[in-house]
């Protein structure tokens, strides 16, 4: 198979859609390898490194998709985009169709088959959203520490504090993998953490592995109410799989909220589940509504590039190997793991989340092949 990997055009995103042992190994596998010029510089890889494993670099990315069967990215296709996608092209990236109906329209519009990072599932889990999940989780509390500073609009909180000065409070909504990433953060600093999620056996791993700092609270509309009163900073940290996230945080909640306190809603790109939260970028990250600052990156990983390519790499390669080997149609006949991943499928709707999400018919694409 022909496997393009272009150079990233979503503002301020770094990271690249695989790593020079990912080409190495795809290549080893008897595929041919087109990476862009200059797509890994970002994430701190030269062209050579890529040329050294087997790959072929391309000026052009209009040339590189259209050389290519299969297009391995990192965010989904953006406008300039969609006129390369094509029904003979097989799309293998993160793509958050549920909160995104123009490129939802493209891509259906464009036939291409789209296999979603999002959404393959293995043994009921998402293995290709973990890593940027952890990334992601991990820099919410980064971010969001440095959004309480007094300069950057915030409430002038140390999230540890100091001796003799009480810790702030970080209220996280969401006790999966990136919730579970916020409060390793936030423990470590020394803030008082509460965590909210609606599984009761999930609150009960959590109590036991979290430390002291770390409070475990059942999840309800009146207890989030309750919580963001006293929060310094609210990580976001919802996901349904394939779908979009519930809104937890109405804004009638935000006036009860403290001056200067941070919201980080890492499931903006799932639509969020703040109400009043809408993607930004890197560049401007943050914007003020009622006096809570709101942080609404949705490329958060795109900041930390280097660890980011090379944690998604890791996650993605076995299964870019295995859809590069059987082919789009055969991956869908024959590997059920990598069928979860389909969301699109020449020109319909192949995941119910996403269906659901925009009122469209949905299909089964076992029955489509």
């Amino acid at each position: 198979m022909r496997i393009g990997v272009p150079k990233e055009i979503k503002a301020n995103e770094n990271r690249v859609g695989i790593v020079p042992a990912g080409v190495h190994a795809l290549v080893s596998d008897g595929h041919k390898v087109y990476v862009e010029a200059g797509a890994g510089l970002g994430s701190g890889i030269p062209d050579q490194e890529f040329k050294d494993a087997g790959a072929e670099m391309v000026p052009s990315a209009d040339d590189l998709w259209a050389r290519s069967e299969m297009v391995m990215k990192v965010k989904e296709p953006l406008k300039a985009e969609y006129p390369r996608c094509r029904p003979d092209l097989t799309v293998f990236t993160y793509f958050h169709f549920a909160a995104a109906r123009e490129l939802t329209d493209a891509m259906l519009k464009s036939g291409a088959a789209c296999f979603a990072y999002e959404t393959l599932e293995v043994d009921g889990k998402l293995p290709l959203l973990v890593p940027m999940s952890e990334v992601a989780g991990r820099m919410a509390i980064q971010v969001g520490a440095a959004c309480l500073e007094k300069p950057r609009g915030g409430r002038g909180v140390l999230l540890g504090g100091v001796p003799g000065v009480e810790p702030g409070n970080v209220l996280i909504l969401g006790g999966g993998v990136v919730g579970t990433n916020a409060a390793k953060m936030a423990a470590g600093l020394g803030a008082h953490v509460t965590i909210l999620d609606i599984s009761l056996d999930r609150l009960r791993y959590l109590d036991d592995v979290m430390p002291k700092n770390v409070t475990t609270v059942h999840s309800n509309p009146v207890t989030i109410h309750q919580r963001v009163r006293y929060a310094d900073l609210v990580v976001g940290a919802v996901l349904v799989e394939g779908a979009r996230a519930p809104t937890l945080v109405p804004r009638s909640y935000l006036k009860d909220m403290r001056e200067g306190s941070v919201i980080v809603d890492v499931a903006v790109d799932q639509g969020g589940c703040v109400e009043t939260i809408h993607a930004t970028t890197h560049a401007d990250p943050t914007y003020v509504v009622d006096g809570v600052v709101h942080y609404g990156v949705a490329n958060m990983p795109g900041a930390v590039p280097r660890t980011s390519t090379y944690a998604l790499t890791n996650a993605t390669l076995p299964f870019a190997r295995r859809l590069a080997r059987l082919g789009p149609v055969d991956s869908v006949r024959k590997d059920a793991q990598l069928r979860t991943a389909v969301n699109a499928w020449k020109g319909k709707v192949t995941h119910r989340g996403v269906a659901e999400a925009f009122g469209l018919p949905f299909h089964d694409v076992a029955t489509l092949v």
